[in-house]
């Protein structure tokens, strides 16, 4: 293999089994466990969710063994200090640690936990390239990471500007805090949301990264492209894999979201996390980029599933109605007033526009403006020229107001 090839890199060119088990976070833990006893093994796995269910609390754990929920903890640290004290254990886990690191050192030396976990679990695949359960794999990569490799790497809780995230123990982390304060207060004045590219640029813009711009350089030796397609949208995987730390800043910000058609902003904005049918419906147009009719909007606002609600036709059709935001351009068919349409019958369109065309129009040059307006048929707009108290045709052939 090359040296200057990653080891990622190195594994999905080749393929080879005995590599790609040892990125395989399932078969390492339950290697390891296999030298705990039976009881240890079953709380660890009880506790942590590593026997594919949902991690269970102490006090559950307890009436499973008979024990109390301070005896379960005390059994939960000593399994893993029996763990971590293993001769094998360096041996099992020494193939997901190197790539761990190199994640990391792309990314600037930290990474907000599902991101790490999400890029860790599309490279823990079997021999015939089939993802495994996706919870199942993060919750022993987060055990393993957490429990096992805590000298070299340190999970970050709690913190005011962060969400949850790994980092590498040596590395502080003050230029990241300097520059979450400075972007957040920033963007919150913008109330816009950004696309990836323009996120990443607005943040190239800001004093406390000039100030750090070393800092936050990025790795070059590591392909995520896997990693955003598993995106329901398109991402410009070229520029991230340039900016992955700015990325990686982006991913762990507590208060920033990207929401479901890949914008960044605020987590209260509505554009962020729509919370009414109406916000929902405003979006689903926005993204659209031109009208749909109501049912079409209904069917992709349960598509995309912003939350577990469902929507139906008759409320969406009703929002629409009552919202002046809306106009009805043709048979069920709604946009945005935003994009330049003006509520009004055909006959009321026509009117704005020969005010604004005092000289006169062609029918076809009425047709064309009109279409701008409307998702109509030329016939309907043809009968609209013959109200003879609104309209009159001038001997040149051409239309005007009466």
């Amino acid at each position: 293999m090359e040296d200057n090839k990653s080891i990622l890199d190195q594994i999905l060119t080749n393929q080879k089994a005995e590599e790609i088990a040892n990125l395989n976070s399932v078969e390492i833990i339950n290697n390891l466990l296999n030298e705990l006893n039976e009881r240890d093994r079953d709380i660890l796995s009880r506790r942590f969710g590593l026997h594919g269910e949902e991690k269970e609390t102490l006090e559950n754990i307890g009436k499973v063994h008979n024990l109390t929920r301070e005896r379960i903890r005390q059994i939960e640290t000593t399994g893993v200090k029996k763990l971590r004290q293993l001769d094998s254990l360096n041996e099992h886990i020494k193939g997901l640690k190197k790539v761990i690191t190199q994640l990391l050192e792309e990314h600037g030396g930290f990474m907000e936990k599902d991101y790490l976990l999400n890029s860790l679990v599309i490279f823990s695949v079997d021999g015939a390239g089939l993802k495994k359960n996706e919870n199942l794999h993060k919750n022993h990569l987060d055990f393993l990471i957490s429990k096992l490799l805590h000298d070299e790497f340190e999970e970050i809780v709690d913190s005011k500007l962060f969400k949850d995230l790994f980092k590498f123990k040596y590395l502080v982390l003050d230029h990241l805090e300097e520059l979450a304060k400075e972007f957040i207060e920033k963007i919150e004045q913008t109330k816009q949301v950004f696309t990836t590219v323009n996120l990443i640029n607005f943040l190239k813009e800001l004093e406390k990264f000039k100030a750090n711009i070393d800092k936050f350089q990025s790795g070059s030796n590591l392909d995520i492209s896997n990693v955003l397609k598993m995106k329901s949208f398109d991402e410009d995987a070229e520029f991230i894999n340039q900016h992955k730390t700015l990325y990686s800043a982006i991913q762990a910000l507590k208060t920033i979201e990207q929401n479901k058609f890949g914008h960044w902003g605020v987590d209260e904005w509505r554009e962020v996390k729509p919370k009414t049918i109406n916000d929902k419906i405003y979006l689903i147009l926005k993204n659209n980029g031109k009208p749909m009719h109501f049912v079409a909007i209904t069917e992709k606002i349960n598509e995309i599933s912003f939350d577990a609600k469902k929507a139906n036709a008759a409320t969406v059709h009703n929002e629409l109605i009552l919202d002046n935001k809306y106009i009805l351009v043709g048979r069920g068919l709604y946009s945005l007033k935003e994009w330049g349409y003006k509520t009004g019958t055909v006959a009321d369109v026509v009117v704005e526009i020969l005010k604004n065309n005092p000289e006169g129009l062609t029918r076809d040059g009425i047709i064309e403006e009109v279409m701008k307006q409307r998702l109509v048929k030329r016939a309907t707009i043809i009968l609209a020229l013959m109200n003879k108290d609104k309209f009159e045709k001038s001997e040149n052939g051409k239309y005007r107001l009466k």
